[in-house]
């Protein structure tokens, strides 16, 4: 299986400036970095871009050369986390294989749960906002990925062309909307086994394991 695992419906957060060089490289890094460390302490909602550039110590020019604001900047750390997460759980999957679909459900989720035990910031932006809510400065929390498809959708896509031939179907839309389905309900689960433990409760996870593995492997293209 592939890493290089990017939809064409999914390209991302638009920034001001990519960075080419490796000095602005190193800068863009460092921002997304001090966002992360930052909505650990103060959460997504008083995040400002002005902390975020003393923290990652540059001129508050700078972070407005790449992001256009708190919204950009969220969406770059929402992107990048899942391209860590999607290169991470490819490397899982090589050292599995053979994978089928069960396997591939149970290492999805086992990876998403160690990032959200040890990733700066992922337990306030994963793939998307986690709260119920959305911060001010941030008008379209559903589309933090892509602004032609929601969040969910987004990940379904890239999922979707990391399992390749696991989950094909007659009608590619039927299997990522198989997916989106899958995540959000994984999403749900989730969420409420790292409500009370911030590790997360183990028996939740387990169950999220054997609901989205369930209902993945009952669909016809899985079988």
């Amino acid at each position: 299986m592939s890493a290089d695992t990017r939809s064409h419906h999914s390209p991302g957060p638009v920034t001001r400036r990519r960075p080419v060089q490796q000095r602005s490289q190193e800068r863009y890094g460092r921002i997304l970095d001090a966002c992360a460390g930052l909505l650990d302490e103060v959460g997504a909602t008083a995040l400002t871009t002005k902390e975020v550039a003393q923290r990652a110590q540059v001129p508050i020019g700078t972070l407005y050369q790449f992001f256009a604001g708190k919204e950009d900047l969220l969406a770059a750390l929402a992107t990048r986390n899942l391209d860590h997460y999607l290169q991470r759980l490819d490397d899982r999957l090589a050292g599995a294989a053979p994978v089928g679909a069960a396997t591939f459900t149970d290492l999805a989720v086992e990876e998403f749960v160690a990032m959200k035990r040890a990733v700066p910031g992922f337990g306030q932006v994963d793939f998307g906002l986690a709260g119920t809510t959305a911060p001010s400065g941030v008008r379209d929390e559903q589309h933090l990925l892509d602004a032609g498809v929601d969040n969910n959708t987004a990940v379904a896509l890239r999922l979707q062309a990391l399992g390749g031939g696991l989950f094909s179907a007659g009608d590619p839309a039927a299997t990522t909307l198989t997916l989106r389905v899958a995540l959000e309900a994984a999403d749900a689960v989730l969420k409420l086994a790292f409500r009370g433990d911030p590790e997360g409760d183990p028996a939740l996870i387990a169950e999220c394991k054997r609901l989205v593995r369930g209902y993945l492997t009952q669909q016809p293209s899985t079988r």
